[in-house]
């Protein structure tokens, strides 16, 4: 077996044969003259062949993986042909991409790493500046996702996230049933939101949206009840907990400001065990809640409120949750709590939305664990300075579209 043959085999070269190899920079750098091999000469708009009209002299160089501590480097001088259909155009390369300088694989080995680690983790394995490979990969990014279109959207989900050292906020929109990011967009206001739905989405797939989750921000409840006129909104249950929980703290932190000292002591340590859900209360717990009935009334009649308004997510019949949510709502302002009593005013604004839980389940918990997601990627870089880094980075890991499994799948891996 001749050399030439040898690595091409050792390398896995496949649609291109070796001409000639050397050795430069005291050997660190394997250098490959190379050709196409049946599969040269074709139209990179039509993939037809066509007829070479001019042979250039002038080579290209692309950057293919290392090998053994080597950085191989591919060497061609492509052929202008004349397309029947598209005239005189230079040759297709079918190792790499349009005026690129890597490798289709060089390309995906770089996606597949940045996925689990760093940035610069990835540049000293493949033996490149961190900042090269930066470049490199925000461009492959842009082009795998350039021209992109949302597909099969039934489930939408909304919700903010921070960046920036939290002084920025950008709005993240998820496809709940595949659990994966649809869209980026810098700010958490209603025209960031409106600029998803009028750019990313076309009328039809506006009417085909059946169900959509959100907190209970006016700017995405808004957008969606006036851009998608059949989805069912289903406010966030953890939301709706979060403001009944805050309301009921309220409440405790009035009484701590009212009591001595002797009565702070008897209730202290309430915080958490107020926010607690019943089902992981113990006995001892709930029997020391219940004798705040004769120690105090307030912070009692809050508590046992809040216990009641859990039965509201065990309801599979809409009439019947309305009917308790109202008995509900009528308990608690006769309670004369304030806290409770604005509460009570957002839930009458989304009282259709919070019902609308008996319809469907849905939650914005896997927007959540993909939010989590998101906060190891920025963590991993110790933070963005600007959203399309941040946004690149968040497409590649939990996007909707598989960026390496857009590379074509013979010239992956070594």
């Amino acid at each position: 077996m001749s050399n030439l043959k040898l690595l091409n085999k050792i390398l896995r070269l496949k649609g291109m044969k070796i001409t000639r190899f050397w050795f430069k920079n005291r050997s660190k750098e394997l250098h490959l003259a190379v050709k196409p091999y049946k599969n040269g000469c074709r139209c990179p708009e039509c993939g037809r062949r066509g007829r070479i009209v001019h042979q250039t002299t002038e080579f290209r160089r692309w950057e293919d993986l290392t090998l053994m501590g080597l950085k191989v480097l591919l060497w061609y001088a492509p052929k202008e042909i004349h397309c029947p259909t598209h005239g005189r155009v230079q040759e297709t390369i079918p190792w790499a991409p349009a005026w690129s300088r890597i490798t289709y694989r060089l390309e995906w080995r770089i996606c597949a790493l940045c996925q689990i680690m760093t940035q610069k983790a990835a540049a000293e394995i493949l033996k490149m500046p961190p900042s090269t490979l930066s470049g490199l990969l925000h461009r492959i990014i842009t082009r795998v996702r350039d021209g992109h279109k949302i597909r099969a959207l039934v489930t939408v989900g909304v919700d903010e996230i921070s960046f920036l050292k939290g002084r920025k906020f950008a709005t993240l929109v998820y496809d709940l049933d595949r659990a994966r990011i649809l869209w980026v967009g810098l700010g958490k206001g209603r025209q960031t939101i409106d600029r998803f739905f009028n750019e990313c989405l076309s009328e039809g797939q506006k009417s085909r949206i059946r169900w959509a989750s959100c907190d209970m921000s006016r700017a995405y409840t808004g957008a969606i009840k006036h851009h998608c006129p059949n989805a069912t909104l289903v406010i966030d249950r953890f939301h709706v907990v979060k403001a009944l929980n805050q309301a009921v703290d309220e409440v405790r932190m009035e009484q701590w400001r009212a009591l001595d000292t002797e009565g702070r002591k008897a209730i202290k340590g309430l915080r958490w065990l107020l926010g607690m859900h019943s089902r992981s209360r113990t006995k001892g717990q709930s029997r020391f809640l219940n004798n705040l009935r004769n120690s105090n009334r307030r912070i009692h009649r809050a508590w046992v409120l809040k216990d009641e308004f859990e039965h509201i997510w065990n309801y599979s019949y809409r009439a019947s949750a309305e009917k308790f949510l109202k008995r509900w709502m009528t308990a608690a302002l006769r309670s004369r709590i304030p806290s409770l009593r604005q509460f009570v005013g957002t839930v009458r604004n989304h009282f259709d939305h919070i019902v609308a839980f008996t319809d469907r389940n849905l939650t914005n918990a896997v927007g959540e664990g993909l939010n989590r997601i998101v906060k190891i990627v920025k963590n991993r870089a110790s933070g963005y300075r600007n959203l399309n880094s941040f946004a690149d980075m968040i497409y590649l890991t939990v996007g909707d579209l598989n960026i390496p499994a857009h590379i074509p799948s013979g010239l992956r891996t070594l």
